[in-house]
């Protein structure tokens, strides 16, 4: 698939991983809709690549919420004439052990009833319904299409998130389980996921020196992986068409063994 003139929607498009591949997608031609809760920073992203000679626009939009999905389709839709790409890339986390305990074995917290249901309602539902709304827009009109997904490589269990990585864990497997369907029903959307193992988002970067070495004590670049290169992993996505079913790592080479145990 050609990026360019490609009608791309992003959710989760207004900061990091979202914002980075809606410019480099529209800074190749693709007409970009950005979707997610803040207005202003998705309008704030859209005046940047419209500035920088691109197109794209933005939409408000609650991803847990079925109709707001299916609104947001039409108006790519209605926009841009035709849907190519989805990006499922919304996520949230709230982190927390299951059971937290003192010193003396007495219990002092747990992983809240609302903490979990939130991960999964953004992390999961909103997911199912922005790739599903895409799908069934490009199968109703003949449109060859992608579904992509954001993962992450906690999928693989992070300590204190129990609600977190079950849910990238279930995105991991989604690409196999949906080329096998469309491969049954002779459908001719790709799915594919990205796992992004540390990137340098706001949260990360925002760390104090010491915790920051902490986390990048295993990842073999020695650094954050840039939003921006796991935009450009999407993009190769995009105009692979070989990449299907499968979910592609950008870690740095994230190990979880510590150099310290190095001989």
């Amino acid at each position: 698939m050609q990026v360019k003139d490609s009608v791309v929607v992003i959710t989760g498009g207004g900061s990091g991983i979202g914002a980075s591949c809606a410019k480099l997608l529209a800074a190749d031609g693709a007409k970009v809709v950005v979707a997610g809760r803040r207005e202003d920073v998705l309008n704030s992203l859209v005046d940047d690549i419209q500035g920088a000679g691109g197109e794209a626009m933005a939409v408000a939009t609650d991803i847990t919420d079925e109709g707001d999905v299916a609104r947001l389709m039409d108006q790519a839709i209605a926009a841009y004439g035709r849907l190519d790409v989805v990006h499922a890339n919304a996520g949230t986390f709230a982190d927390s052990l299951f059971i937290n305990t003192d010193r003396d074995g007495n219990i002092k917290g747990m992983m809240s009833t609302e903490k979990f249901r939130r991960v999964i309602d953004v992390n999961l539902v909103g997911s199912f319904l922005t790739l599903r709304e895409g799908a069934q827009r490009m199968v109703e009109n003949g449109w060859k299409g992608l579904l992509l997904i954001t993962s992450s490589i906690n999928s693989t269990g992070q300590l204190g998130q129990l609600n977190y990585s079950s849910t990238k864990a279930a995105l991991t497997l989604w690409p196999k389980i949906l080329v096998g369907e469309f491969l049954m029903r002779r459908i001719p959307i790709r799915v594919a996921g990205i796992s992004p193992g540390y990137t340098a988002t706001d949260i990360l970067t925002g760390m104090n020196e010491d915790a920051l070495s902490a986390v990048l004590k295993d990842v073999h670049i020695g650094r954050l992986v840039e939003s921006e290169e796991v935009a450009a992993v999407a993009k190769h996505i995009i105009e692979n068409d070989s990449i299907d079913g499968t979910t592609i790592e950008v870690t740095g080479g994230l190990t979880f063994g510590p150099r310290s145990r190095a001989k």
